[in-house]
């Protein structure tokens, strides 16, 4: 190998290695946030506003506003339409959110509601 003859090359790779070993083994965890007035995620567990954007959200928590049609029943005449309730809004400023962590990737997964 081209880095036997170099020991200080030989020993970064290996600590390179070690620690992208770690990086990938990291296991899923699960972490409580809240959504800042700005659109930003602010976690329990990474206490610096995560940009909006740069944060993933669950599809089943962004199905849009209370109120907002969610489908439609048929296409022939009388029109049935299916609206958000309040308990599926898309997460909004102030939510209490359920964060799965994904390697260095914050997912919203749910909104926590008070029981």
């Amino acid at each position: 190998m081209a880095f036997d003859g170099n020991p200080g090359t030989n020993k970064l790779a290996n600590v390179l290695i070690s620690r992208m070993k770690r990086e990938t083994e990291s296991p899923l965890v699960l972490d409580i946030g809240e959504i800042q007035a700005n659109g930003s995620l602010l976690t329990n567990t990474f206490p610096v506003p995560i940009p909006q954007g740069d944060y993933s959200v669950c599809r089943l928590a962004a199905l849009g506003t209370t109120g907002s049609i969610l489908t439609t029943t048929s296409e022939k005449i009388p029109l049935h339409s299916v609206v958000i309730p309040e308990k599926m809004r898309s997460v909004s400023a102030g939510d209490r959110v359920l964060v799965a962590w994904v390697q260095n990737e914050a997912v919203v997964v749910d909104i926590i509601q008070k029981s």
